[in-house]
């Protein structure tokens, strides 16, 4: 039998996963009407939604990317942190207008749980595409002041390694072609639902 997993590994039940669902809903509700994210009594929660998590809440209309904001780092309890990013994606996600009222009843959300990023060293650009697993991994690209990242689900969208890297590129502000051994990356896995 292998090591216990701790509270962070362990997927959610289903209703500690709608709860948290229902929380991103309330916060953009409360947006909508408060200018501001859904305020949370974490200790109104369930235990493993008061431990601290990175998370990406990730809003669509109609099948489209509406907003999606995140956070890398776990410093805010997971609860929190899914209220605040559930605001901040649909009114400040600089690549779309503040959500509208009529657009609120035809949203869907996704959440993903990331992992710990791990330190995900390369030798060279050959060595980074031959070990990330397309579908798996999501990846953070760092270069001075230069930082992106793409969750697991990009990989629906750009499912060679080849076209996944280009594009992070492209979204840290590097040109597709960049390379550096400068560049740092990291790995990480999520758990991901929606409703």
């Amino acid at each position: 039998m292998g090591p216990a997993l701790s509270e962070q590994q362990k997927p959610l039940d289903p209703g500690l996963r709608t709860l948290l669902l229902n929380t991103a809903r309330s916060s953009v509700r409360h947006g909508l009407t408060h200018g501001r994210a859904l305020p949370v009594t974490v200790e109104d929660y369930p235990p493993p939604l008061q431990e601290p998590r990175a998370t990406f809440v990730t809003l669509k209309l109609d099948g489209r990317l509406r907003g999606c904001i995140g956070t890398l780092e776990a410093y805010r309890p997971l609860v929190q942190d899914v209220a605040e990013n559930a605001f901040a994606a649909a009114f400040q996600d600089p690549r779309f207008p503040p959500l509208s009222e009529a657009e609120y009843p035809r949203l869907e959300y996704h959440i993903s749980i990331l992992s710990e990023p791990e330190p995900f060293p390369v030798r060279d650009e050959a060595d980074l595409l031959a070990r990330l697993r397309p579908g798996v991994d999501g990846l953070v690209l760092s270069q001075g002041p230069h930082r992106a990242t793409f969750l697991p689900a990009v990989w629906d969208s750009l499912p060679d390694a080849r076209d996944f890297v280009a594009h992070l590129k492209l979204k840290a502000g590097l040109p597709a072609g960049h390379w550096s051994d400068a560049m740092r990356f990291e790995r990480y896995t999520v758990e991901e639902f929606g409703g």
